[in-house]
């Protein structure tokens, strides 16, 4: 029993966006049929098409098109005009299904029909300004992901969005995915200090870069990255490293004075990593509960004990070879149960949104957890935040809880107390999904676990989210996820050859966040359509590994994968040109002849190698070098983005946070939401379902009307638990 295996999923055309979403999709159970797939027998492209059929007549593609629940294509508006199904074509053939669109800069807006790639879709969205951290010289070029992570992450929103439009009472419901806002929300707390104060990040260091909360240091064979951001947590760290002298230091004494000396304290700490190997000084600080990870190459993982006990990855021919190929990250099991439906039924009412009637129980933290949230919440859900007394979720600090917390209701529950445990177990029987990422352990200690609540609630779809999942001999690994970026090879990927890896952005958390708000909308359609409850053990190295597959299958076919920086083996030129202002960068990509023609024409002094092919632009790649950087110097990055997209030339400008809040396509595609103190980011995809606002939560600012109105409970009641200290 799989949990979409009644789910009928059609995939139009080659575009990698498409075939991603459709993977998702397919590893969730859903039977995923193609027309006009990609036909190029490259590892990655075997594995995202794996296990797909392939229709082969026109009939077979009616057919297709006619049961589809939902229908992926890929393109552009002028791409999906000219194609052979245009979304005209489909909806009179299929006038009920989920139409589910992807393209780099959305359907609508007055770049809708920019030409883009990959690097100038990390340019065009700001993630590459923030992916490897602050620099200490900004001549340091700014790059994209590793492994072509925009069509990764556009095809996830993809499956995110029309999944949960799936679920709706609407039919032909239109998913308009623009992969530059995909991307663009992984750094939603960065948007939302920008739409909120103006203010945008610096890619220049000031003092640590963030170095004394997560920091890479050396080792005698690589690198290994360590977390100790608390104080408890620091003084646990000290002990590890042998209690050196200079730990009494009291430059190093609070975490603001580790952050003030932070060049000399990571030199110290350097002069000591240096005489240990990676995995032995991650163990060190995991035996001390210090968050540690080594820095590992993306082809160590096929042998690790963990991913062999969890059953990750499956076999899959590749041009005469067996490799691994990634599996899905959820630790799926399901209960057969029947088709009861609780309040989820109410989305079945004229007007309601996809999640109208489903109560979520939020037991989630930082980025993560409250990210799927959020989408559930914007998508009709009614959230229900489960904080402790004190100060919170940690991201009320920031403006993460601004933006994460929209449309929520926040209650404080002392789960110390064994009332404030009693009271969770009773909002649990009257929920339909319990979303959980604390440390392994901690719910099934307080009586709160899956088993646990599967007493009260048989009903009740149990999502659990952690580092490295909840079984396996290291599940207990107390893991953060830019932590787990270093140890999947991301961050070792992310960066020019000749520089040292950097943590960079919490690039991992937000993406998860996508994948478990599909994987929560998923189990709602198995509940409905056939009756079985999903128990998720969501894994996120497991994820991160997911959306790592062309490096991981690189490996294994005779590529191993290099850090690159802005270099490409299929275009070139591909990199970024610096610009007259301040940071400012250009993007340029060619991807054909024709696109270096138009680029000959807008560079003069490209001019005489107007019909140089790709092997010829390789012999002189220095000359064509020397005359972007001459080219772009004296111009602003946007002027210079404008006049080669004018000619037909994939390029963007770096952009800043607050670029993209005065963006015009972005202000026309409605991407921003009006907020008391300015504007917030919307969600990474436009849906004519529509989304719920509302404002986040003050801490425990619902505790008495959900206690009131879910459990029944008389104000006095409540007031008596006030008293007694399990309300906070």
């Amino acid at each position: 029993m799989t949990l979409l295996s009644n789910l009928n999923v059609l995939q139009i055309g080659s575009g990698p966006a498409a075939a991603v979403c459709g993977r998702l999709l397919g590893d969730a159970g859903a039977r995923v049929t193609c027309i006009d797939a990609n036909p190029d027998t490259g590892a990655l492209n075997v594995h995202l098409n794996h296990g797909k059929l392939v229709m082969r007549t026109q009939a077979e593609e009616q057919g297709a098109l006619a049961e589809a629940h939902i229908i992926v294509i890929e393109g552009s508006p002028s791409t999906l005009a000219a194609g052979r199904y245009t979304p005209a074509a489909i909806r009179a053939i299929n006038a009920t299904a989920v139409l589910v669109m992807i393209s780099p800069y959305g359907q609508t807006g007055p770049c809708a029909d920019d030409p883009a790639t990959d690097l100038t879709l990390c340019f065009a969205s700001g993630i590459s300004r923030l992916l490897t951290g602050q620099v200490d010289d900004l001549s340091e070029a700014p790059i994209a992901p590793a492994g072509g992570q925009s069509a990764f992450i556009g095809g996830v929103a993809a499956a995110c969005a029309g999944m949960h439009a799936a679920l709706g009472n609407v039919p032909g419901a239109d998913i308009d995915v623009s992969i530059q806002e995909a991307l663009a929300t992984l750094a939603i707390t960065e948007l939302a200090r920008a739409g909120v104060h103006g203010r945008s990040w610096s890619r220049k260091r000031l003092t640590d870069g963030n170095g004394a909360t997560v920091c890479i240091l050396p080792a005698s064979d690589g690198y290994a990255a360590i977390s100790p951001r608390e104080e408890k947590q620091w003084a646990s760290w000290l002990a590890a490293m042998g209690s050196p002298a200079w730990g009494n230091d009291p430059r190093f004494r609070k975490k603001s004075d580790r952050v003030a000396n932070w060049d000399a304290l990571h030199a110290l700490m350097s002069d000591w990593s240096r005489r240990h190997t990676k995995q032995w000084i991650a163990d060190t600080a995991q035996a001390a509960h210090v968050p540690s990870f080594p820095l590992r190459e993306v082809a160590e993982h096929l042998d690790s004990p963990q991913l062999k006990h969890r059953g990750y990855f499956r076999p899959i021919a590749v041009g005469g070879l067996t490799v691994q190929a990634p599996g899905h990250p959820f630790g799926l099991q399901l209960t057969r149960g029947d088709q009861h439906e609780q309040r989820a039924s109410q989305s079945s009412l004229p007007g309601a949104m996809p999640l109208t009637g489903v109560r979520v129980l939020d037991f989630s933290w930082v980025i993560a957890g409250p990210t799927t949230t959020r989408y559930l919440a914007a998508m009709g859900a009614e959230v229900i935040k489960v904080e402790a007394p004190g100060a919170g979720d940690p991201g009320r600090t920031s403006e993460l809880h601004t933006v994460l917390g929209q449309a929520k209701k926040g209650i404080v529950l002392d789960l110390k107390k064994p009332e404030g445990v009693a009271l969770a177990r009773e909002l649990a029987a009257r929920s339909d999904i319990l979303l959980e990422n604390y440390a392994t352990g901690v719910m099934d200690r307080l009586g709160l676990g899956a088993e646990a609540l599967k007493a009260v609630n048989p009903h009740l779809i149990y999502i659990s989210a952690s580092g490295m999942g909840r079984s396996g001999p290291d599940a207990r690994a107390v893991a953060y996820g830019t932590l787990l970026q270093c140890y999947a090879g991301f961050a070792g990927l992310n960066r020019h050859p000749e520089r040292p890896p950097r943590i960079g952005l919490a690039w991992l958390d937000p993406m998860c966040g996508l994948m478990l708000a599909f994987i929560a909308a998923a189990a709602l359609w198995q509940r409905r359509q056939g009756g079985a409850v999903a128990r998720v053990d969501f894994s996120m190295i497991e994820a991160m590994l997911w959306t790592m597959a062309e490096p991981l299958l690189a490996a294994q076919t005779g590529k191993p994968p290099q850090p690159m920086g802005n270099q490409s083996v299929r275009h070139l030129p591909h990199g970024a040109w610096r610009c007259a202002g301040d940071d400012d960068w250009v993007s340029i990509v060619v991807r054909t002849d024709e696109e270096w023609r138009a680029l000959c024409g807008v560079v003069p002094a490209l001019a005489g190698h107007v019909h140089a092919n790709l092997e010829a632009r390789r012999a002189t790649s220095e000359v064509i070098d020397a005359a972007l950087k001459a080219w772009a110097a004296p111009q602003a990055a946007a002027v210079a983005a404008d006049a080669l997209l004018r000619a037909g030339v994939p390029a963007a400008a770096l952009a800043r946070s607050s670029d993209l809040v005065a963006s015009e396509h972005l202000n026309a595609r409605g991407f921003w939401d009006k907020h008391t103190k300015g504007v917030l980011p919307g969600l990474p995809w436009s849906a004519s379902v529509g989304r719920v606002q509302g404002a986040a939560p003050g801490l425990g600012a619902d505790t008495e009307r959900v206690l009131t109105s879910v459990l029944r409970l008389t104000p006095e009641k409540v007031a008596a638990l006030r008293a007694d200290g399990v309300l906070g």
